[in-house]
């Protein structure tokens, strides 16, 4: 598995840049990859929809200095802002016990044991996919297969400022509202520290997963 630090990237250079590595996983020409990151502004859709759960104009979100993307992974609608953390895992998933579900749950863990290390107690929801802190949604995952080959991922709101989360009815779940690490933790948590802790926890348990699949 390679860690690879984008820094902050555009949404679609970033999608580039998965696609770029899926295609030579596929190829057998390079291996698994997590790619770590932050966005610019910007709403994504995933494949269940989500310009109905737009709660403002698209002009309107273009004056807030965000734009609406149409993407592959699953879900619907989120948002992606500097001050959160982004994981896109390009990986295949074929031989891993336990499949897609499997690497869902583990992706849910990589964020609940970051948050605990943070000393915030995250949790999974029934019927509700994600990381969630009570009421509030710490954590949103939509991913795409291809070839059982992963890519897309998860983002996770480190920092207090989620004001674009206001443009959105959050993943569609009317009475979901977002939640954020340094808001739960009730301190500011700086995202390169969370972004350490994150590549670490998702090393070990995907080591883990590796060996018990083997």
């Amino acid at each position: 598995m390679e860690f690879i630090d984008l820094g902050l990237i555009p949404h679609d250079e970033a999608e580039k840049i998965q696609l770029e590595r899926l295609n030579q996983v596929m190829e057998g020409t390079a291996g698994d990859a997590l790619f770590l990151l932050e966005h610019p502004p910007v709403v994504t859709l995933g494949r269940q929809g989500g310009l109905e759960n737009l709660l403002i104009s698209e002009e309107a979100l273009k004056q807030m200095g965000a734009e609406v993307v149409q993407t592959a992974r699953g879900g619907n609608i989120t948002c992606h802002y500097p001050g959160q953390l982004v994981a896109y895992p390009v990986m295949r998933i074929e031989k891993r016990r336990g499949g897609i579900k499997k690497f869902f749950y583990d992706m849910e863990e990589t964020a609940i044991r970051t948050a605990a290390h943070f000393g915030v107690e995250a949790v999974r929801s029934e019927g509700r996919p994600g990381v969630w802190v009570g009421p509030g949604k710490l954590c949103s995952i939509g991913i795409g297969v291809k070839k059982w080959i992963t890519y897309h991922g998860l983002s996770f709101n480190v920092s207090r400022d989620m004001r674009l989360f206001d443009a959105i009815t959050l993943c569609g779940l009317h009475g979901a509202h977002p939640t954020s690490l340094s808001r739960e933790a009730g301190r500011d948590i700086d995202t390169e520290e969370v972004k350490n802790v994150f590549r670490e926890e998702f090393r070990k348990i995907f080591a883990d997963s590796a060996v018990a699949a083997g």
